[in-house]
């Protein structure tokens, strides 16, 4: 109980902080497989008479096996609401009340949730984030049964089902190659609320039943580690828009020119190679003593691989300015990455006038 409120008044408290980057925007789903760990589950009721064990206690499980499978809505402020589906099922193997017996037996869960989740976007690569759902789950109960030499105690395979609520902490990995799509990392705890009852029946050793009755369970909390994916469909490439053309001379700073570049390329298109062709016949026009070209970004991706960038976008530039007769001792090249935006954006923004290389004729 303390470890369930602990986790839920993190969460909560948690929620109100900003994230500032590359935001879940609009419809994504995501799925993961992992496993389950189930604490001692409480027996809190036993009405069998004749069954010699069984009485009180706890039943002790083993690790099982847990899938989760859910699609969801991103505001594209790091605010996330989704409908979930989960299974997660554990295999029964002691009973501890101090009786020597044999315990078998699954008990297995699923159900929906509806979760509210949070991103802490701008923190780097990795992307934590926290949730809280709650939802209803069938537990089923299979083949549950105690044994040793004075007889048996078994559940009749049936489910019940209850109100159920859970914390979730995570991270995701957004993968650059592939926009949109991130692998994910995730711890889960999960409690089912109230009691559960379930049909049960003792027999002798020769196997006849001695009696019927029923048990009650509680205290059915889960401990979840899965890995998975998240697919954002808002963040899906877009069509590739048309080269932008330069802004008209009369606000452009005078002996200067300004190339623009496709979302995440360093070619040059047919209008960039015009606009270089002009900066090169100029250059012979006026006195010119050094050729200075500096390379840019959006704010989309990180800020390494963005310097990386600006810079293979100045380096074509000079290869076309010197392919255009410029010499190459005259013209120095600079990357500023997603530094300096032409139009001010916040981060991972996808700006087509941030993409851009200016030719300064000094």
């Amino acid at each position: 109980m303390q470890l369930r409120g602990a986790l839920l008044a993190a969460s909560l408290l948690a929620l109100p902080i900003v994230a500032s980057a590359q935001p879940v925007t609009g419809l994504y789903v995501s799925g993961g497989a992992g496993v389950n760990l189930m604490q001692n589950e409480n027996i809190q009721s036993f009405n069998v008479r004749g069954a010699t064990f069984f009485p009180s206690g706890s039943l002790g499980s083993r690790v099982g096996p847990a899938f989760v499978g859910a699609v969801g809505w991103g505001f594209g402020n790091g605010l996330r609401v989704e409908l979930e589906m989960d299974y997660r099922a554990n295999q029964f193997d002691s009973v501890n009340n101090g009786a020597a017996a044999h315990v078998g037996g699954w008990e297995q869960k699923y159900g929906p949730m509806v979760n509210v989740a949070y991103d802490f976007n701008g923190l780097g690569p990795i992307v934590p984030y926290i949730g809280v759902g709650v939802g209803y789950q069938v537990a089923l109960e299979q083949n549950v049964h105690a044994y040793n030499a004075a007889g048996s105690t078994s559940l009749y395979s049936r489910s019940d089902g209850s109100f159920a609520y859970q914390a979730i902490v995570g991270v995701a990995y957004p993968i650059v190659a592939a926009p949109g799509l991130a692998l994910t990392a995730e711890y889960r705890f999960m409690g089912l609320a109230g009691n559960r009852s379930y049909g049960a029946y003792a027999t002798n050793p020769a196997g006849g039943v001695v009696a019927t009755g029923s048990v009650k369970l509680n205290d059915d909390y889960n401990h979840a580690f899965l890995v998975g994916f998240r697919y954002n469909f808002g963040q899906a490439p877009p069509p590739a828009p048309a080269p932008v053309a330069a802004p008209a001379p009369a606000v452009m700073p005078a002996r200067s020119y300004l190339v623009f570049f496709d979302w995440d390329k360093a070619t040059l298109t047919d209008r960039a190679r015009q606009i270089i062709r002009e900066a090169a016949d100029n250059s012979t026009h006026v006195k010119v003593t050094q050729i200075q070209v500096n390379g840019y970004t959006d704010t989309s991706g990180t800020p390494q691989y963005n310097m990386g960038l600006s810079i293979r976008r100045a380096g074509a530039v000079k290869a076309e300015l010197i392919r255009d007769g410029v010499p190459a001792g005259e013209i120095f090249t600079r990357g500023f990455g997603e530094t300096h935006l032409l139009v001010p954006t916040g981060p991972g923004v996808r700006e087509p006038q941030n993409r851009r290389v200016e030719i300064i004729l000094h």
